[in-house]
C-alpha cells in the first residue's frame, strides 16, 4: 500500500454520530470491508445507523449482536453488517455466513473484529470510536489501497 491515511472527529452526541454515517455512506464502494471498534455503547451501531440512513434505507437498523449478521438489500449493492461480539470459536464464525459475503460486490461492516482476527484479515478501513468524558472521537484509518481511494475522494471534497 502507498500512503496512509486517517483522519479524526468529535462526535457531541448520537445525531453527531448519525450525520457523520450519513456523510460517510456517499463514498463507499462495493467490496469495501470496514471495521468498527470501541467499547459497548461507543455508538458503532449508531454509526451504521447513519451510514445505512446515507445510503437510502428506511426501516429499523438493530445490532446484529445475536444474529451475528444482518443483511440490506438496497439500490447500489448489498449491506453486510456483522457483529462478532458473541463469537468464540471458528465454527461460529463460519455459520455465520462469513466467508460468502465478503470480498464480494457488496459492502461490509464488521463489529468487534478482533473476535475474528485470525479469519478477518481484508480490512480496507478501520473505525474506532473512543468515548471520552463528555464526547466522542472518531478515529478512521485506511488499510488498503481500496480504502486509501475512499478516504482520498471525501478527504477532497474537505472531509464534509
Amino acid at each position: 500500500m502507498g500512503k496512509a491515511l486517517s483522519h479524526h472527529w468529535n462526535l457531541h452526541n448520537e445525531q453527531d454520530t448519525l450525520s457523520w454515517g450519513q456523510r460517510f455512506s456517499g463514498f463507499l464502494k462495493p467490496g469495501l470491508v470496514v471495521s468498527l471498534v470501541g467499547e459497548l455503547g461507543a455508538g458503532k451501531t449508531t454509526l451504521t445507523r447513519g451510514v445505512l440512513l446515507g445510503l437510502g434505507y428506511t426501516g429499523r437498523v438493530k445490532s446484529p449482536t445475536y444474529p451475528i449478521l444482518e443483511t440490506y438489500s438496497l439500490s447500489r449493492f448489498h449491506f453486510y453488517h456483522f457483529d462478532f461480539y458473541r463469537i468464540c470459536d471458528k465454527n461460529e464464525l463460519e455459520d455465520s455466513g462469513f466467508r460468502e459475503n465478503f470480498g464480494g460486490s457488496g459492502v461490509c461492516f464488521v463489529e468487534w473484529p478482533d473476535k475474528a482476527q485470525d479469519w478477518l484479515k481484508n480490512v480496507d478501513i478501520n473505525i474506532k470510536i473512543n468515548m471520552l468524558e463528555s464526547s466522542k472521537e472518531l478515529i478512521i484509518e485506511a488499510l488498503s489501497e481500496a480504502g486509501v481511494l475512499c478516504l482520498e475522494n471525501w478527504q477532497k471534497l474537505g472531509w464534509q
